[in-house]
């Protein structure tokens, strides 16, 4: 399927462009901008259940754009696995398939890139304006950073540094076994395991999880509660007029940290953790004020070496199309 996904063919096929499409694409809103020499150009926003299919949404937004596709590379972020040049959003219809997109609109070169991936890219980008601290001491130059993050779904991905050079490690963490540490915590997994055969970190570290906490959390406790959307879940637990609400968002800032203090430890990453996707910003001084630090940090013996580790929320809402924009200057535009 389509052309080998990894930064060797993108340094081949788009050494040398000066424009490109930046598409950034979850599971429920896609980001989209042109790249030239001048840098990102007005991005617009998307929602993916608005267009049956990627090459729709795209063709849209080339249709509003002057551009010459022939003289343009497309890199492309999305929310799900990229294999061999292609990749279906775990979240919704979509599918990518770069061979056919660079026929169908005729582009010198299509690369997809896992939306975490883009993510990590965009870490020394950002700027203490882009971010909120969740505590911990400076990052260790040169060591791996990690971001993660609920939104839609749950992501994660490694930036490694090596001498001059960068490359990002793509994880399907998400995917993992959701852990926990407490009997309460062991009956809402219990009570989801009765819907899913899986209980993973994203079916509770998501927007559809919190949802999901919100309602085991009812059944465990005897209570009646509204069935509501994770927005308003987390509106009702920030105004502090629903108890459930506030418990599931509580439980959701606690596992959150145990998930990200996992993380740290697999990936030695005292270069910082980072929380992406689009739920941590709305609720960050929520988070703040959580038990997540205290969890993150719950290693037992490696406790002190946690403590050192730095985690900051990423408050910059199109981080995605800066990580596109490095990636390519790092693989494409900036190989001469």
């Amino acid at each position: 399927c389509g052309r080998a996904g990894d930064w060797r063919s993108a340094r081949k096929t788009m050494v040398g462009i000066d424009q490109a499409l930046l598409a950034d694409i979850g599971g429920t809103n896609a980001r989209l901008a042109l790249l030239d020499r001048n840098g990102i150009g007005q991005i617009e926003h998307l929602r993916v259940a608005d267009y049956a299919s990627a090459g729709l949404a795209i063709g849209a937004f080339l249709g509003r754009h002057d551009i010459v596709a022939r003289e343009a590379a497309a890199v492309i972020a999305v929310a799900g696995p990229v294999e061999s040049g292609c990749a279906a959003l775990t979240n919704s219809s979509w599918q990518f398939d770069a061979a056919n997109l660079q026929r169908e609109f005729g582009f010198h070169g299509v690369h997809l890139l896992n939306d975490f991936e883009a993510q990590a890219w965009s870490l020394p980008a950002l700027g203490p304006a882009d971010l909120v601290s969740l505590g911990g001491e400076g990052a260790v130059p040169g060591a791996p950073m990690v971001v993660a993050g609920p939104g839609t779904g749950f992501g994660a991905a490694c930036l490694i540094t090596r001498e001059s050079s960068r490359f990002a490690m793509v994880t399907e963490a998400g995917h993992a076994t959701l852990p926990v540490v407490s009997a309460r915590e062991a009956a809402v997994v219990d009570r989801l395991r009765r819907q899913f055969d899986h209980v993973s970190i994203e079916r509770v570290l998501s927007g559809p999880g919190l949802e999901n906490l919100c309602r085991a959390l009812a059944d465990i406790d005897g209570v009646r509660a509204p069935s509501r959307d994770a927005a308003s879940i987390t509106q009702h637990a920030l105004d502090g007029s629903c108890p459930v609400s506030h418990a599931a968002l509580e439980l959701f800032c606690a596992l959150l940290g145990t998930v990200c203090g996992n993380l740290a430890l697999t990936f030695a990453a005292r270069g910082g953790i980072y929380i992406a996707g689009g739920i941590a910003p709305r609720i960050a001084e929520f988070l703040a004020r959580s038990t997540f630090r205290d969890r993150f940090e719950a290693k037992g013996r490696f406790q002190t070496y946690l403590r050192g580790v730095p985690v900051n929320i990423v408050m910059h809402s199109d981080a995605g199309l800066l990580g596109l924009k490095t990636f390519l200057e790092a693989n494409g535009r900036g190989a001469r």
